[in-house]
């Protein structure tokens, strides 16, 4: 299959590059920058620049590109950046997509989105047919999905991939984590009931593949873990992954004045359930949350 891939040197999309890569895929990458490989392609999506000869014949456009969310604080030039940054890459493969004739268009779109979408959940638990919350996260959620229109309209399959809380070592929320709780001064973040939608990175990769080949399955998909958990739970699962304590509470005001407002991100009580890839038979290989961080804190040893 010959993918075309934005946000491919990100956290999420290094690795699905990589694991695409080793089942065979061809894989071309769409880069800010000049070219520095054969299988790299220039875009612009700032502008909605994009040769549509580089997606013309692709059979899939996997699109991960966007400012992270925990890469800076939530100013509010930070906070419309992300919203720019996902919907004018969104709407460029989008619109670029819909643009190519019927016999050279990539037959599917799968686009990155967030749990975000279902804002503040409280106890309550959600799948896809559940609708936006509010506030800042669900509204940039809103518009980014929306961006992918064009497409949908021309007849192709489009996958919007809401995800979780992805658990790795190098990357995303586990790792910003890991040095307060081995320094001992891990705990419960805010109240700690508020609920916590994760998956484990290997997971969120294979979900992905599994969903470039389900032809029947299209618009939001949860890619979280089959079994959501408490903060004040998934903390003590970091802390007895690595030994330490977690008897520190964090309260959210004090995490608030430290890291501003994406704290709200880990504030908020997400109860999100993969209804879809239940439904899909989807198949996990770590979906309990304790395993899935000694694979991740203890690889050598997990495999052992």
């Amino acid at each position: 299959m010959r993918i075309v891939m934005a946000g491919a040197s990100g956290f999420l999309g290094t690795h699905l590059t990589e694991k695409l890569g080793a089942a065979g895929h061809d894989i071309v990458r769409l880069v800010r920058r000049e070219p520095r490989a054969k299988a790299e392609i220039r875009w612009r999506p700032d502008r909605g620049e994009l040769d549509p000869g580089a997606l013309a014949g692709a059979d899939a456009v996997i699109n991960l590109a966007g400012a992270g969310i925990a890469d800076h604080r939530w100013t509010n030039g930070y906070k419309r950046k992300m919203v720019s940054s996902r919907v004018n890459a969104t709407r460029t493969l989008a619109t670029t997509i819909a643009g190519i004739g019927r016999e050279e268009r990539p037959a599917v779109l799968v686009n990155a989105s967030g749990v975000g979408y279902y804002g503040d959940t409280g106890d309550a638990a959600v799948d896809e047919d559940s609708p936006p919350g509010q506030g800042y996260s669900p509204e940039q959620c809103v518009m980014w999905e929306a961006a992918t229109d064009p497409a949908s309209g021309a007849g192709v399959r489009v996958v919007l991939l809401r995800t979780g809380f992805v658990l790795d070592a190098a990357g995303g929320l586990l790792s910003r984590l890991l040095l307060p709780f081995r320094l001992g001064l891990g705990g419960r973040m805010g109240s700690g009931e508020q609920w916590l939608p994760w998956i484990s990175l290997g997971d969120w990769g294979d979900a992905a593949r599994f969903l470039l080949d389900r032809d029947e399955i299209g618009g939001p998909v949860n890619i979280v873990g089959p079994a959501p958990i408490r903060n004040k739970d998934f903390v003590r699962a970091i802390a007895n992954a690595l030994h330490r304590p977690a008897v520190i509470p964090l309260p959210g005001p004090a995490l608030r004045l430290v890291a501003g407002e994406v704290v709200s991100e880990v504030l908020s009580s997400r109860r999100v359930l993969p209804g879809i890839l239940t439904r899909a038979g989807f198949a996990y290989r770590q979906p309990d949350l304790d395993a899935a961080l000694r694979a991740t804190l203890h690889p050598v040893r997990a495999r052992g």
